[in-house]
């Protein structure tokens, strides 16, 4: 039986374990809220279908399983696996992907490396997932494809079934026409997304740089434009956007563009930090650290993300703020996204030593000013040291969206604790109510963690309320349903327009 949706994937909807020498599917354990979101649409229709890629050692090996079919809370789905070697995974998504798609679409040309790029093994793997889709999906079907490592994804499948509804949600940012037009593919790729229904992205920043781009190569025309919701306008962010295109038309149809910011599943932590389990590892984080001051920082070990910066202003704050010393402490969480890429491996090393340097400089027997964790650390856990935390420094130099941050605020059951977050953070142009710092500016880091240490409760109170308001309301739920509102709306007027 064909399926009425299918969403495209790179990860399979489950974990696989193995159990007595079986394979069990169980549910993913990752709480970031997107997987199970996308799996909970299959409950709104008669058939639906993830397609994802497998490692295989041989693909051609008639004993793997392309097909599975899936029962779990979320409905009876089937998951069409495509079967990817070492060498392909390797080409596709660590080398084109990571090392030259990754720079471009944060703004950091200087890191861009066109030489390794294997774009004929990156348009072989996106084929596949559009025949892939195309075999699953039904007449009229509508086919949900997710990020930029499936960017060609649409217009095969256009081409392979003029029939379906596409959409497409970018989760990373997308840069301005002059940086994305450093890549040698760029009219391909462009005119593969505009091959879609619509297209989503988080904020009105990146759909503005989307229609620039398509702009300076096609004969794109911006139809419509509209006034950014309030909540999507913090004046403190340097993404901040008056009006957004709302809809393209491109060789006589018609795109329609949609920002939405991916959210956390806040009921999920809270319940989490509310957890008698919780309360208790609070208390024991509190007993530990006694009267000093903990700041928190989580992300991955990737330059985009400022951790040498944000260290570097730690050192600068403890020298020239020598009453702080033995009163504040750092947690950082680096976690490297893939150990094997050299240019991860250089930037740990640099965090190592800076660290190290700072340990070295001010600790004592009594306090040392940081602990570096360099390892995944157990979402249960990181609940407790966001409800334990004083301030979470989230600093990236450039973000998509930063779920880090939205964590920490529905963590904060407790209505406490300060959120200092860099203007270049996509959630930066929603969460008006964090302390905003500029992670190029010396003075502006400097200053920035200075006075969210100092705030007074009043204060502090005031603002996680705001941003706790906001982060409720565009939680991941909000996400989904305003992605899909907008395919509703797209598919009306496409209706409209053939009657």
């Amino acid at each position: 039986m064909s399926s009425d949706l299918v969403i495209v994937y790179h990860r399979q909807p489950y974990e696989e374990v193995e159990v007595d020498g079986k394979i069990e599917y169980r549910e993913n354990k990752s709480p970031n809220g997107i997987v199970p979101t996308l799996k909970s649409f299959f409950g709104r229709v008669d058939k639906g279908a993830w397609v994802a890629w497998k490692e295989a050692v041989d693909p051609e090996r008639p004993d793997f399983e392309r097909i599975i079919e899936i029962d779990d809370p979320h409905g009876k789905y089937t998951v069409s696996r495509l079967p990817l070697t070492k060498e392909q995974v390797s080409s596709f998504y660590h080398v084109s992907s990571k090392e030259a798609f990754w720079p471009i679409l944060h703004g950091f040309k200087e890191r861009y490396s066109y030489d390794p790029v294997d774009w004929p093994t990156f348009r072989e793997v996106n084929w596949a997932f559009a025949e892939a889709a195309a075999a699953e999906a039904a007449h009229g079907a509508v086919v949900w494809v997710h990020d930029y490592n499936l960017w060609l994804v649409p217009g095969y499948l256009r081409t392979l079934r003029p029939d379906v509804k596409i959409s497409f949600f970018h989760h990373t940012p997308f840069p301005s026409a002059d940086i994305f037009n450093v890549l040698p593919w760029r009219k391909e790729i462009l005119e593969s997304l505009l091959a879609c229904d619509v297209v989503g992205f988080h904020i009105p920043r990146y759909v503005n740089n989307f229609v620039s781009a398509a702009r300076s190569l096609l004969e794109v025309e911006p139809v419509k434009r509209e006034k950014v919701k309030p909540e999507m306008n913090a004046q403190t962010s340097a993404l901040s956007e008056q009006s957004v295109v709302t809809e393209l038309e491109y060789e006589g149809r018609s795109i329609r563009l949609q920002a939405s910011p991916v959210g956390v599943d806040t009921g999920y932590i809270q319940d989490l930090a509310r957890s008698a389990e919780t309360e208790a590892k609070v208390q024991e984080i509190r007993a530990e650290k006694g009267d000093a001051k903990l700041m928190l920082s989580v992300g991955r070990t990737d330059y985009t993300k400022g951790g040498i910066e944000q260290l570097e202003s730690y050192e600068r704050l403890l020298e020239t703020h020598p009453e702080l010393r033995g009163k504040v402490r750092l947690m950082h969480v680096s976690v490297a996204a893939n150990a094997n890429m050299t240019a991860y491996f250089e930037i740990q090393e640099q965090l190592e030593a800076i660290a190290g340097r700072i340990n070295g400089r001010y600790g004592s027997f009594e306090w040392q000013p940081i602990a570096l964790i360099s390892r995944p650390v157990p979402f249960r856990d990181l609940v407790a040291y966001y409800r334990a935390a004083d301030v979470a420094w989230i600093t990236p130099l450039a973000d998509g969206m930063n779920l880090v941050c939205k964590e920490y605020v529905a963590a904060r059951t407790d209505g406490d604790g300060v959120l200092v977050l860099s203007e270049f953070a996509g959630a930066a142009v929603e969460l008006a109510a964090a302390v905003p710092t500029n992670p190029f500016s010396h003075k502006s880091m400097d200053s920035a963690i200075h006075f969210a240490l100092e705030m007074p409760e009043e204060e502090r109170r005031g603002r996680m309320k705001a941003n706790r308001m906001m982060v409720e309301k565009q939680d991941i739920r909000y996400w989904a349903e305003d992605q899909m509102q907008a395919f509703a709306n797209a598919l009306a007027r496409m209706d409209v327009a053939v009657g």
